[in-house]
């Protein structure tokens, strides 16, 4: 008697899954409570709640909440990986499609000043079946392809929807439509910008890491400057080197030519370039230090040089580790490079600073929803090729 109380109670804790009764919440919250849609009359006045059945057409709002209840009770049992995926997927494109169809629905015929943008409550759906998603990934524990692809599949879902004009409604894509060609071209410098400091830390840091590493006297005194650095204020950092990249400008012939300016890209550029070097050099001098012995007393006992076992033996067993510096440093930029606009260094932070000055919040989004995009990206794809590189990827995945 008392084993078959065991038993059943042992069941019951099988079916409970705690991760996904605090995804089930976050569901019937963000379909129940919270609003789905917000309309304004314009862009800048206080926009009016939508519930589901308020922005959508009743058959659509019906078969969403349907779809989300089901992805609720999906969440809250211990149901198969692949089923949790699937659901997960089958709501997130409702919601891409749905939001699209509630902003055509409650904007009025030929209004060209009405916003409808999403609310709380479809932020909320779309961060618990992300996590639903990421939840039954992690369960699954594919390798790094298929985790490229799934987030591709992602990545292509939103495209079409853009492609198509699903979302043309939307008061983020007329924030777009009316600043295409800018757009793009802060794009253009936001990228540059992350993308070439990083490139700048990298060719200084691997050497500077390798040169810590072999030299211990100087590897304390290097990393003390370089954490002293990493603790300034990124905005204080931008406004300390005003006055002397200034000075370069005025003083430097042809310095002001190759745009070295006191505000600008170049203290941007030279910002984001000496927050970049600590994790660089850190990652390299730790990754060096973690090569076994014995690899490297082999190379030594059948004749190599400190080059070639740099190069051929070291190096790619500690470029895992230097990849993960990487990771961080070009994450960390493309969330910095957005502060950058504060001293004239552009980018999307241009949308967002314009946005908070004109309570536009569609604008801020503007700004701010390519640059989670973009390092969401980054981390996902640079993760995966940490993955393939590490030696003992295979050996870990059989186990």
């Amino acid at each position: 008697m008392a084993i078959g109380i065991i038993q059943k109670k042992e069941r019951l804790a099988f079916r409970f899954d705690k991760l996904g009764l605090i995804i089930a919440i976050l569901v019937l919250y963000g379909a129940f409570v919270a609003p789905f849609a917000t309309f304004r009359a314009n862009r800048i006045i206080q926009g009016e709640a939508r519930a589901i059945l308020e922005a959508l057409p009743p058959p659509l709002g019906y078969g969403l909440l349907a779809l989300v209840v089901a992805g609720a009770a999906v969440a809250f049992g211990r149901t198969p990986r692949l089923l949790r995926m699937g659901v997960a997927l089958a709501a997130l494109a409702a919601l891409a499609l749905l939001i699209g169809v509630a902003a055509d629905h409650l904007t009025p015929p030929d209004n060209s000043f009405a916003r409808v943008s999403p609310a709380s409550g479809f932020w909320v759906l779309v961060f618990a079946f992300s996590l639903l998603l990421a939840d039954a990934l992690t369960r699954l524990n594919p390798g790094p392809g298929l985790r490229l692809l799934v987030f591709a599949g992602v990545l292509l879902l939103a495209g079409g929807m853009l492609v198509t004009g699903r979302w043309d409604d939307l008061s983020i894509m007329k924030e777009y439509a009316n600043r295409a060609e800018l757009f793009w071209t802060e794009a253009g410098r936001h990228v540059t910008l992350a993308l070439g400091s990083l490139a700048a830390a990298t060719i200084v840091g691997l050497p500077l890491g390798i040169l810590c590493h072999r030299v211990e006297r100087l590897r304390a005194g290097v990393l003390n400057v370089l954490n002293a650095i990493q603790t300034i204020p990124s905005i204080a950092l931008f406004g300390i080197l005003i006055a002397p990249l200034g000075w370069v400008a005025a003083n430097v012939p042809g310095a002001a030519a190759i745009g070295i300016r006191g505000i600008g890209a170049a203290p941007a550029f030279v910002a984001l370039f000496l927050y970049s070097l600590l994790p660089v050099v850190a990652n390299t001098v730790v990754g060096l230090a973690g090569v076994p012995h014995a690899a490297t007393d082999a190379a030594r006992g059948i004749g190599m040089t400190d080059r070639q076992r740099l190069v051929a033996i070291e190096f790619p067993l500690a470029f895992p580790v230097i990849l993960t510096g990487i990771r961080i440093v070009l994450v960390q930029n493309i969330g910095l490079a957005t502060i950058a606009a504060l001293i004239g260094g552009r980018g999307f932070g241009v949308f967002v600073f314009q946005g908070v000055g004109q309570t536009a919040m569609d604008l801020v989004l503007l700004g701010a929803i390519p640059t989670v995009v973009l390092a969401f990206t980054a981390a996902i794809v640079l993760d995966a090729l940490i993955e393939m590189t590490m030696p003992n990827r295979s050996r870990g995945n059989a186990a």
